[in-house]
């Protein structure tokens, strides 16, 4: 699978690089990876993961683009108003670079269509906004094996978390569980500080490309304080009662 010339151009940067070189973008080349909600996470994630060389994206919203969105969702400009965000991401991405496969899917992820969607992909990043979705997720990559890369940006505090469920590892419900009632807070109802979602979405798709090629394994807790720039990393654990991996 080797590079072209336009890819060797394009990617020249990440091949002067040891820890990529052109077997690492080979590997990027190779990857398949699911992104789950185009909007503040989606955005840069999506825009850096199509920018690195990831073989094949696919992208999933049933959204369409507000003018309130303008003020964090970096994807989209003031002509994508009214525009499915899927499809309006699709154009962009192909500006960005032509040399890739492009899947949007301008569609709602649910039980019935989630396996059809997400089956090809290797790497799972939840940029959801909402817990139902998050629960899905969370057990569709237990079940399978995937790797979930999560995050989460509310007011002026975001987090990121990576299960691999490829080895041994506590799941999104072990810390979050989903009989605990939770509040749904979102960027809609809380606000939120808006280039805090491009760090977060940014560390979502840093960690894919770690992941791809082979710097990184386990799971992560990090929490991000989006005014005074601290991280705190979190041991993760298993819950030995948690409702969605325990019996596993």
């Amino acid at each position: 699978m080797a590079l072209d010339d336009k890819e060797r151009l394009r990617y020249s940067r990440h091949l002067l690089l040891k820890e990529v070189g052109e077997a690492g973008q080979n590997k990027l080349k190779s990857a398949k990876v699911a992104v789950v909600g185009c909007g503040g996470l989606g955005s840069p994630a999506l825009l850096y993961l199509a920018a690195s060389g990831i073989g094949q994206l696919t992208f999933i919203d049933d959204d369409e683009v507000e003018l309130s969105n303008l003020q964090r969702q970096i994807m989209y400009k003031v002509n994508h108003l009214g525009q499915s965000k899927a499809k309006a991401a699709g154009k962009v991405l192909t500006s960005l670079n032509n040399q890739i496969s492009l899947n949007p899917v301008h569609a709602r992820l649910s039980a019935e269509n989630l396996d059809a969607l997400l089956a090809d992909a290797d790497f799972i990043l939840d940029c959801s906004d909402n817990f139902k979705t998050r629960y899905l997720l969370n057990e569709y990559c237990l079940a399978k094996q995937k790797v979930l890369i999560s995050g989460a940006a509310i007011a002026t505090q975001g987090q990121i978390m990576v299960f691999d469920f490829r080895s041994e590892s506590p799941c999104y419900a072990c810390l979050f569980p989903e009989s605990s009632g939770q509040v749904s807070q979102n960027c809609d109802n809380f606000g939120v500080i808006s280039p805090l979602l491009g760090v977060i979405g940014s560390m979502q798709a840093l960690y894919t490309v770690n992941m791809i090629l082979g710097h990184h394994s386990g799971s992560v807790f990090k929490q991000v304080d989006g005014l005074t720039l601290e991280q705190k990393s979190f041991g993760l654990f298993k819950d030995p009662e948690c409702e969605q991996c325990a019996s596993g």
